[in-house]
């Protein structure tokens, strides 16, 4: 698939030159989709982004590549997080309730 300047879909619809990916949206409509569904599937499975299919010119789904779900939450944002500096050091703020701990919170 190709797309012009506009991100709209070129009418050659060859998946060699799909070039989907993140953030890129393509909208095709009912009858194209049927006709090409399986290529398109394997460009989506392949590249990424996404596929709008509209009837009449209004969306009525959406098709997006399947991501497996982890096995375990322990460690899943392991290369989108960054620390910078101490953690565990304690820092030099005093808090409201060492100051007056008899204080009434929402009375």
């Amino acid at each position: 698939m190709q797309y012009n300047e506009t991100g709209s879909l070129d009418r050659c619809l060859d998946m060699s030159t799909y070039s989907g990916g993140l953030g890129h949206s393509l909208t095709i409509t009912a009858s194209e989709f049927k006709a090409k569904c399986l290529k398109l599937m394997d460009g989506v499975a392949e590249h990424g982004g996404e596929i709008v299919i509209t009837k009449r010119g209004e969306p009525v789904a959406k098709m997006i590549a399947y991501q497996k779900r982890p096995k375990s939450l322990f460690g899943i944002d392991k290369d989108r997080l960054k620390i910078h500096g101490d953690i565990m050091s304690p820092i030099d703020v005093e808090w409201e309730a060492d100051v007056n701990p008899d204080r009434v919170l929402n009375p």
